[in-house]
């Protein structure tokens, strides 16, 4: 069973159709009914297993609530993806954000990430398996923030809560060694969504692949490591 969150469009509705379509129940969390509703329709068209629950990572009480059903329902959750995110301060400079901004971005990007984790972890250790997925971007990177990209401190918000969703990476990864649960971060690059633009190089499903292998690796795969196209790269 997975949970793909912001599985309503862009990257996150193309992980769920492609764990769906290797047998996997798969819940999409979206804000919008609506929208969370169409996205279900279209994948359940295809003969694929998705259902929808209505959440905001941004509430605790949404994120209990969605770990509850799961609970009854299912009994396990083996697959989490947190992909839901935010980007608020396109192109604007970390001497100009305002700090509003900031924390609206880190609400989403970074403690919706850290909700789901901590509530999805109970389940996980008692089967003594799970699959963390956190859609990074390459933009949080150190390697990238320290050389010269020309890049300046543009998008400071959205690239310092990816920063802090690495981290998160790294200490859930330490935290669950040798209990079958293996947590890593992707890059998928930049993917032709509503985030990346029409113009971007990666199709959908280029952008949603790593995450769907890292979902459903064998026991032997690896954890606590940042990856793009299968490859891994430096936080």
């Amino acid at each position: 069973m997975a949970v793909v969150t912001g599985g309503n469009r862009g990257i996150g509705k193309e992980i769920a159709r492609q764990l769906a379509a290797r047998g996997l129940q798969v819940l999409i969390t979206s804000r919008d009914e609506e929208k969370g509703r169409l996205a279900v329709q279209e994948l359940l068209a295809e003969g694929l297993r998705v259902k929808l629950h209505v959440a905001d990572v941004r509430e605790g009480r949404d994120v209990a609530g969605m770990m509850n059903r799961i609970q009854s329902d299912y009994g396990r959750l083996d697959v989490l993806v947190n992909n839901a995110g935010v980007i608020l301060d396109r192109g604007v400079s970390v001497l100009d954000v305002e700090e509003p901004v900031v924390r609206a971005t880190l609400e989403t990007n970074f403690f919706g990430a850290l909700r789901m984790t901590q509530a999805a972890m109970p389940l996980m250790k008692q089967h003594q398996y799970g699959r963390i997925v956190n859609i990074s971007s390459g933009l949080g990177a150190f390697e990238i923030m320290q050389g010269d990209y020309g890049l300046q401190g543009a998008s400071a918000a959205y690239r310092i809560s990816k920063t802090m969703l690495n981290a998160l990476t790294c200490l859930v990864s330490q935290d669950v060694a040798n209990t079958g649960i293996k947590v890593n971060a992707v890059c998928p690059g930049r993917v032709q969504t509503d985030m990346g633009g029409a113009d971007a190089p990666l199709t959908v499903a280029e952008g949603a692949d790593t995450a769907v292998w890292l979902a459903t690796m064998e026991d032997d795969g690896p954890s606590g490591n940042f990856f793009r196209e299968r490859q891994r790269i430096a936080w």
